[in-house]
């Protein structure tokens, strides 16, 4: 496991530097509705949703129904059922670690996991539960760093919630330059713009991660050609 967690570590580095900013800013949230640190902690290891727990905060604003919390929770991260229909064969591999895996598939924990190349000499069930497990580290740190912040400094927090958004965003750049073809970032933000336009900024999640799924599926094997062909460039 050593090993595994020292391979991992540079990986999360710059997931390590966002969530501990957006993890603040989640942080600084919750504390604003009457939180202590210990209850910012508490969430993020027990839910660690990322973008779910920003609006989770509204939650605790005022009463909503539980048939409403479940809605807007399958609503906001019904995304991460997509991320795990692509991981079904490596997470059943991983023995005891499966459950974990699961739990912390995140944005930022998937699109490394995807990426990442295992050294030679390195289990890569392993290295894949190093990332995950450091990377929800660094969220918990984050939260219980703004809490901790918002008890003893007043902040303004309007505006702080595009934290998450902007993360995002540089995860996308970071992808597009490293990844070898532009094609499923493109159909990525087709996808969100059409389903953008016929469903609304309400309705499009679930229309835009189904029209990406089809179209990634339906272009796997030129996709996979064209990745073989790049790496097989000097």
């Amino acid at each position: 496991m050593k090993k595994a967690f020292r391979a991992a570590f540079p990986h999360t580095v710059p997931v390590m530097m966002g969530y501990l900013f957006a993890g603040m800013a989640f942080g600084l949230m919750y504390q604003q509705c009457g939180y202590s640190v210990w209850w910012a902690g508490l969430m993020s290891l027990m839910v660690y949703a990322g973008s779910m727990q920003y609006v989770a905060v509204n939650f605790f604003v005022q009463p909503v129904g539980l048939l409403e919390v479940a809605v807007m929770t399958l609503a906001v991260n019904i995304r991460h059922i997509f991320y795990g229909l692509s991981f079904l064969e490596e997470f059943r591999q991983a023995g005891p670690k499966k459950p974990y895996l699961i739990f912390a598939l995140t944005d930022e924990t998937y699109s490394l996991l995807c990426s990442v190349k295992v050294p030679e000499g390195v289990d890569r069930g392993r290295m894949f539960f190093a990332i995950a497990l450091l990377d929800q580290c660094y969220w918990i740190a984050g939260g219980m760093l703004g809490a901790a912040a918002g008890s003893l400094i007043p902040f303004d927090t309007t505006g702080i919630d595009f934290a998450m958004t902007g993360m995002f965003i540089v995860i996308f750049v970071e992808q597009w330059l490293s990844f070898p073809t532009k094609a499923p970032a493109l159909i990525g933000v087709g996808s969100t713009l059409a389903a953008l336009f016929l469903f609304g900024p309400e309705g499009l999640i679930f229309p835009a991660m189904l029209l990406m799924a089809v179209l990634l599926l339906g272009m796997r094997r030129p996709l996979e050609k064209k990745l073989e062909q790049k790496e097989g460039q000097p």
